[in-house]
C-alpha cells in the first residue's frame, strides 16, 4: 500500500454523471480519495453519508472528496442519486487504480479467501503527494478524523 510521502499514481478514469477524472484535475487542491468495497452496502453507504454530511467542512478546508470502487458508472449514478452524494465516484472496473494504491488485497471471511478492496483513505496534496493514509478504515468517526487531518495541512 502507498504511504505518506509517496507520489500519488496518475489516473484518468470514468466518474458518475459522465466524463472522466484525472489526477491532473486535482492539481493545486487537497484531495481526499477514499476506496470502498461496493456501492449500496451498509458500511459503504454509511461512509459515503458521513463524507456527504461533512462536505461543506471539507470544502471550507479547501479539500475535494472522491470515492473509488470497482462499481460501474451506472451503479455509481444510482448510488449518488439515492444518497444525494455531492462528490464524484470513480469507476475503477478493471482495478488498476486499486492495485496502484495497494488496496486490492486478499481478504478472508468465514474461512473463505477472496480478492477485494481494502477500505482505505488517502489525503493527497495539490502537488500530488500523499500526506495522510488510513489503511483498514473503521467507518465510525472516520470522516471526522480525515477532516481534522485536512485542516492540519
Amino acid at each position: 500500500m502507498l504511504d505518506t510521502g509517496d507520489k500519488a499514481p496518475d489516473f484518468n478514469l470514468p466518474v458518475n454523471g459522465g466524463g472522466n477524472l484525472a489526477l491532473k484535475d486535482l492539481k493545486g487542491k487537497t484531495a481526499v480519495v477514499y476506496f470502498y468495497p461496493k456501492d449500496m452496502t451498509p458500511g459503504c453507504t454509511t461512509e459515503a453519508q458521513d463524507f456527504r454530511d461533512r462536505i461543506k467542512d471539507f470544502e471550507k478546508a479547501g479539500a475535494v472528496v472522491v470515492g473509488v470502487s470497482k462499481d460501474s458508472v451506472k451503479r455509481h449514478d444510482n448510488f449518488v442519486e439515492k444518497q444525494s452524494l455531492p462528490f464524484q465516484l470513480i469507476s475503477d472496473e478493471n482495478g488498476t487504480l486499486c492495485e496502484d494504491f495497494g488496496v486490492w488485497v486478499e481478504k478472508n471471511m468465514y474461512g473463505r479467501k477472496y480478492m477485494g478492496i481494502q477500505r482505505a483513505t488517502f489525503v493527497i496534496d495539490g502537488k500530488g503527494v500523499i500526506r495522510h493514509v488510513w489503511p483498514k478504515v473503521k467507518v465510525k468517526g472516520h470522516a471526522d478524523e480525515v477532516l481534522d487531518a485536512v485542516k492540519s495541512l
